[in-house]
C-alpha cells in the first residue's frame, strides 16, 4: 500500500527535478516558431505575466503591440486585429491586456522590456474607468500581477532610480508584494537608508535570484504549452472601403445588435443589466474622474516609455454619454478627465487620438464603457496613420 501511495509522489518529484535541470536554451529551441504569431490574439494571462513571448514580439518589426484592458477582447470584425489581417496590412497587432489591467500593471510590464522598447511603435488605449479616486484596487491588481516582473524590477538597474523608487513605493501598497517576505525586503531596501534593511536585502538576494530563475523557467514551459485561440470575427466585408464607408457599415452593424434599449448597448449586454437599470438612475451624482491616484501611476508609464525611447500612440476613449447622464455622472467629472489625460500625454511629446467628442456618437461604444464597432473604425484609422508616420487628424476620419 505504501509503495502504491509514494511511487507517484516520487515520480512527480523526479519529473520536476528533470524539468528544472533542463537548460533554458534547450526549452527555447523546441518552442514552435509560430508561437508568437499565435499569441497575438490569444489574450493569454500567462503571456502578459511572462517575458519570453513579449520579448520576441518586441524584437520583431512585424508586430505592433497594443496595450489596454478589457476592450481588447471585443474582437468584432472592425477590431484592429481582424481589420488589419483582412486588409493585408504590413503589421500584425499584438494584444496585451485584459480586464483590470491598468497603469501600474503596464508599468511593470514595460519595465521588463525597456531594452526592446527603444524605437518601437506601440499603441496604448487609456480607459476613463481606471481613474477612480483611489486608483487601482486590490481586486484589479492581484489577478494581473506578475511575480516574475515584480522580481525583475528588483534587479533592474537600467531604469531611472528615482522612477524605480516611486514605483516600488506604489507597489508596496499591494498585498502580493507586502506579503512576499523576500521581495518586500528587497523593495524596502531600495527606498530606505536603514543599514539593517540594506543588510537584510543583501542576505535574501541570492534566494531571490534562484526564485526568479525558477519563474523564468516556468514562463518558458507555459510558452511551450501554448494557449487557446480567442474567438474572432474575421470578415472580408471590411476590405476596400473608405474610412467613412467603413464607419457607416459599423454603425449599421451596431444598430442591428442594439435594438432593445436607448443607450446603444448590445442586446446581450443590456439583458444582463436590465433589472438593475432603474436602480442606477442618478446613482453617480457627484462622481468624477478628475482626481485619482491613477494619474501618478499613468505618469510613471509615460516617464518609463520616454526614458526607454518608445514611440507610443495613446488612444483616449470616451464613456457612453447617454448612460452616464442617466446614472447622474456629471459631464464636468468626465470632461476634466479628458482634458487632463490629453494634456498629460502631450506634455511628454507623445501622440494622442482623443475620441472624447464621441460620448454621444451611436455605436461608437458597444456597451457603457467598451469601445466597439464604429469606435474601432476610428481607432483603425488612427493606428494606420500613426504607423505611416502621420500624426495629424488622428481623431477624425479625414486624412
Amino acid at each position: 500500500m505504501k509503495k502504491a501511495i509514494f511511487s507517484p509522489i516520487i515520480a512527480a518529484f523526479l519529473v520536476l527535478v528533470i524539468l528544472a535541470a533542463i537548460p533554458n536554451q534547450w526549452v527555447e529551441r523546441i518552442i514552435p516558431k509560430n508561437r508568437v504569431e499565435e499569441a497575438a490574439t490569444e489574450l493569454n494571462p500567462f503571456m502578459f505575466q511572462g517575458k519570453y513571448v513579449q520579448q520576441k514580439m518586441l524584437e520583431d518589426k512585424h508586430f505592433l503591440p497594443m496595450y489596454g484592458s478589457s476592450e481588447l477582447a471585443r474582437l468584432d470584425r472592425f477590431h484592429p486585429s481582424n481589420y488589419f489581417q483582412e486588409t493585408g496590412a504590413d503589421f500584425t497587432p499584438f494584444l496585451i491586456g485584459r480586464g483590470g489591467t491598468t497603469s501600474i500593471t503596464h508599468f511593470l510590464n514595460f519595465a521588463e522590456h525597456t531594452k526592446q522598447l527603444k524605437g518601437k511603435k506601440i499603441i496604448f488605449i487609456v480607459s476613463p474607468q481606471w481613474f477612480q479616486p483611489k486608483g487601482t484596487d486590490e481586486t484589479h491588481f492581484v489577478p494581473n500581477y506578475s511575480s516574475l516582473q515584480g522580481y525583475d524590477l528588483a534587479f533592474n538597474n537600467t531604469i531611472d532610480p528615482k522612477l524605480k523608487r516611486a514605483a516600488i513605493k506604489r507597489l508596496l501598497t499591494y498585498s502580493p508584494i507586502r506579503k512576499d517576505p523576500i521581495l518586500s525586503t528587497m523593495y524596502k531596501a531600495e527606498i530606505s537608508n536603514n543599514p539593517w534593511t540594506k543588510r537584510k536585502s543583501a542576505l535574501v538576494r541570492p534566494i531571490a535570484r534562484v526564485y526568479r530563475d525558477i519563474l523564468v523557467k516556468k514562463d518558458l514551459y507555459y510558452t511551450l504549452a501554448g494557449g487557446k485561440p480567442h474567438k474572432r470575427a474575421l470578415s472580408p466585408k471590411v476590405k476596400h472601403r473608405t474610412w467613412k464607408r467603413l464607419a457607416a457599415q459599423a454603425e449599421r452593424y451596431g444598430k442591428r445588435r442594439s435594438t432593445n434599449n436607448e443607450f446603444y448597448v448590445t442586446n446581450g449586454q443590456y439583458n444582463k443589466i436590465r433589472e438593475m437599470v432603474p436602480s442606477m438612475k442618478d446613482q453617480k451624482a457627484g462622481a468624477s474622474y478628475g482626481k485619482s491616484i491613477e494619474y501618478r501611476d499613468f505618469q510613471m508609464v509615460l516617464d518609463l516609455l520616454k526614458d526607454a525611447g518608445a514611440e507610443p500612440l495613446f488612444i483616449s476613449i470616451p464613456v457612453n454619454g447617454k448612460w452616464y447622464d442617466y446614472t447622474g455622472f456629471p459631464k464636468k467629472g468626465r470632461t476634466v478627465y479628458y482634458e487632463k489625460i490629453k494634456k498629460q500625454i502631450e506634455a511628454e511629446g507623445f501622440a494622442v487620438a482623443d475620441f472624447s467628442e464621441h460620448e454621444y456618437d451611436p455605436y461608437f461604444l458597444k456597451d457603457t464603457i467598451h469601445i466597439g464597432w464604429k469606435g474601432w473604425v476610428y481607432t483603425d484609422k488612427a493606428i494606420q496613420d500613426f504607423y505611416e508616420g502621420k500624426t495629424k487628424n488622428l481623431n477624425t476620419l479625414v486624412n
